[in-house]
């Protein structure tokens, strides 16, 4: 399987829409500009988040300090509206580089933001995500401890673009990697599909409609706290299905491990209304952004442990064990439908919700 190709023009091609959706174009962008570039082996892991050595590499240090492990995630934010039911572009920026953190399995200590602004744009939106922001870092426990601001020309930024970056300190004996899924692994995700994604565009002009729905926007850290004190060492791999939904979340895993991943479609939970909504705009909520789900795959021995500890917390009571990892065809997905067949989940192609988170 060769989700990169072809190449990409290096000299006459230019970047589109598809390169920031999170699938297929985006990975070959890493894959063969970023990557080749920028190459070393902290970088090369491909993870959410990058694992820093300990003190002891960089000299003499105590005990405890050569044991400690430094995480750092960072996200650049630019979601459009910026305010949308359950949640704005504030306390998104801090939520998404907690939730980085978290999948590696890291406890967030400090965040710090970097804000584009617009010339023209209204300080009293301004104000309203810095006080999100603020609300939704004391809320984590963490501090937003420095930052920056720029201002450009009107036209130039479409109002705001907020970058963060979080550190946070990973347990001496953890250890998470896309690349460590194993056949027979169980895969479980903490909930309900596509609501950040359809909350969002159902404030878009463009598109305006009525919905209960939601975002799901949320720190992650802790249902991932339970979900590792269940599963102990039995938790291989955990990630947030954001950019490009499920579905590439999923395709990611499957080429890091080298594995083939199965999934069933029944036993996918979509609220009525995130469907309802994709029937109407031609979508597949396998592909829609989430901001506060979770996928993991762990060790059968624990996953029974594992659902019910995340069934007990707010943040995953919807939680399902929706398949298993296989032998199959190395870097696959494929999804058994209501119907009985077998449907290849593959990458995402194109940009069906552009500016989602």
């Amino acid at each position: 399987m060769k989700p990169f190709a072809p190449r990409l023009d290096l000299l006459r091609g230019r970047v589109d829409l598809n390169h920031g959706a999170g699938g297929r174009s985006t990975a070959q962008l890493i894959a063969q500009l970023f990557e080749p570039a920028l190459r070393n082996p902290l970088l090369n892991t491909a993870e959410d988040a990058a694992v820093l050595p300990g003190l002891a590499a960089h000299g003499p240090a105590s005990a405890a300090a050569a044991s400690a492990r430094l995480v750092v995630a960072c996200d650049a934010h630019v979601v459009s509206p910026i305010f949308f039911p359950g949640g704005d572009l504030g306390s998104l920026a801090v939520h998404g580089t907690l939730n980085d953190l978290a999948m590696m399995g890291a406890r967030p200590l400090y965040l710090s933001a970097a804000f584009i602004l617009e010339e023209g744009f209204p300080l009293g939106d301004l104000h309203r995500l810095a006080r999100s922001m603020g609300d939704a870092a004391r809320a984590a426990g963490v501090a937003i401890v420095t930052g920056d601001t720029k201002v450009v020309e009107r036209n130039k930024a479409d109002g705001v673009f907020i970058t963060t970056t979080g550190i946070g300190i990973l347990d001496a004996e953890l250890s998470l990697a896309s690349s460590a899924a194993r056949p027979g692994d169980r895969i479980i995700v903490s909930g309900s599909i596509g609501d950040h994604g359809i909350a969002v565009i159902s404030r878009r002009e463009s598109f305006a409609f009525d919905t209960s729905i939601v975002s799901d926007s949320a720190d992650l850290t802790p249902l991932v706290r339970c979900v590792l004190e269940a599963g102990s060492t039995g938790v291989r791999v955990l990630r947030d299905p954001t950019r490009g939904g499920l579905a590439t979340a999923l395709n990611e895993i499957a080429h890091s491990s080298q594995v083939s991943l199965q999934i069933r479609e029944e036993a996918l939970v979509v609220k009525p209304q995130v469907h309802a909504a994709c029937e109407l705009l031609g979508l597949d909520p396998l592909y829609i952004a989430n901001e506060g789900k979770v996928v993991l795959i762990c060790n059968p021995a624990v996953a029974q442990a594992v659902l019910h500890a995340m069934r007990q917390h707010p943040l995953g009571a919807d939680s399902a064990a929706i398949g298993e990892v296989c032998a199959g065809e190395p870097g696959s997905v494929v999804m058994q439908t209501r119907l009985g067949g077998w449907r290849l989940v593959d990458w995402l192609s194109g940009d069906p919700l552009p500016r989602i988170c």
